[in-house]
């Protein structure tokens, strides 16, 4: 089975203080992210006042836009080609290191930007961004076509670009010839039945890793007779593996996509419908299953703005709104695997069929992200490490 490894491999490890964690390449419509709406967020005068950027054939000829990015993003040349025929420019994509390594040298560029736009912030470091004070203010054509709850920004500095979930995986075959029907809760995988059969990655280093801690967190709270640090405790005592991060979770150890041994494996919903798009041998249906646990699903939203004194700052909005269009929003799925934010674009067949949108979500406000991620980590690490 051909590996869909560049939509979906987090690169690198990160530093607790300095970068934060890795975010998903995420960092993969009829299908809505969110519940549809057209509402447009809470806006500043500013930002609502802020002029759109103009797109006239030519407009920038002779300009170079350099977007800043993690190593994953994925886009089709054609709807590159199709942006530089509409403006003149060229489209040049700085590949950075993972999230936080590109968000972490935009702010060390601050005043001297290494492009005009960044993209790849997601919520898991929306706060440190907005903080750092490296975006302008720009409200994007289409933005108010993009769902409210997706917009965490009410000046616009940033605009959401996709949606993608995180969330546990299941071998289908290991599962039935196990005897095993589903488990329908979060508590269920610390049952002696499930022991020794989760492979989790160490958010410490992994993207999925972190956003399926923080889905605990998030699900189970931080005090009470049963908190998320009794979850892990328990999932250790219950043999879960620990993988440094997701191509080695999910192609070293997990048994729906290699001969490894554990039929359960924190991925991403569209994960099953990658297996047949990459197949092989083409599939009547999907190998793999999401789970979809209450509690057990975290969104990640990626973001896409205008750093300040970029060099050719008409051409960067020129390009948010592009990004923010159908045709670039269309191409998303099929390349990245995760959902485009606009409610219009479409997504693979494959995602229709194979990959759900979870119901209920884990979310968590990026500021109290920021604020505990440390800690958090940390203390996960205690609980579960040693």
């Amino acid at each position: 089975m051909k590996r869909w490894l560049l939509s979906f491999l987090t690169i690198g490890s990160l530093v607790l203080a300095g970068c934060g964690a890795a975010a998903t390449p995420t960092a993969e419509t009829a299908i809505q992210p969110t519940p549809a709406t057209t509402a447009a967020a809470d806006v500043t005068p500013a930002a609502t006042q802020a002029t759109q950027a103009p797109t006239d054939s030519g407009q920038f000829a002779g300009q170079t836009l350099v977007v800043v990015s993690h190593d994953s993003f994925a886009i089709s040349s054609d709807v590159i080609s199709g942006f530089e025929q509409m403006t003149g420019a060229t489209v040049q994509i700085l590949e950075s290191g993972d999230a936080g390594e590109a968000l972490n040298k935009s702010i060390l560029a601050k005043g001297a930007p290494l492009g005009d736009v960044l993209y790849g912030v997601d919520n898991t470091f929306l706060s440190r961004a907005l903080d750092a004070d490296i975006f302008e203010a720009y409200a994007a054509k289409n933005i108010e076509q993009i769902p409210a709850e997706l917009k965490l920004d009410s000046q616009n500095r940033v605009s959401p670009v996709d949606v993608g979930y995180v969330t546990i995986n299941y071998d289908k075959a290991a599962l039935a010839e196990a005897g095993l029907s589903l488990p329908t809760d979060l508590r269920d995988l610390i049952k002696p039945e499930w022991k020794g059969k989760l492979v989790v990655e160490n958010p410490a280093t992994s993207s999925p890793g972190l956003s399926f801690m923080l889905a605990t967190i998030a699900h189970f709270g931080e005090s009470g007779d049963y908190t998320w640090r009794n979850f892990w405790s328990d999932l250790r005592a219950n043999e879960i593996k620990v993988a440094s991060g997701w191509e080695e979770a999910y192609y070293g150890d997990f048994s729906g996509a290699s001969d490894g041994q554990y039929p359960l494996v924190v991925s991403y919903a569209t994960s099953p419908a990658a297996e047949v798009i990459f197949a092989t041998t083409p599939l009547t249906d999907a190998p793999t299953g999401n789970l979809l646990l209450p509690g057990g699903s975290f969104q990640q939203i990626e973001f896409v703005g205008l750093l300040k004194d970029a060099k050719n700052p008409e051409l960067g909005k020129a390009w948010i709104d592009y990004m923010l269009s159908d045709t670039f929003q269309s191409d998303i799925g099929g390349q990245m695997f995760v959902y485009p934010a606009l409610p219009s674009a479409k997504v693979p067949a494959e995602f229709t069929q194979y990959a759900q949108v979870p119901d209920k979500v884990a979310t968590l406000a990026p500021a109290e992200i920021a604020a505990n991620r440390e800690r958090w980590l940390n203390e996960w690490q205690e609980t579960v490490l040693r």
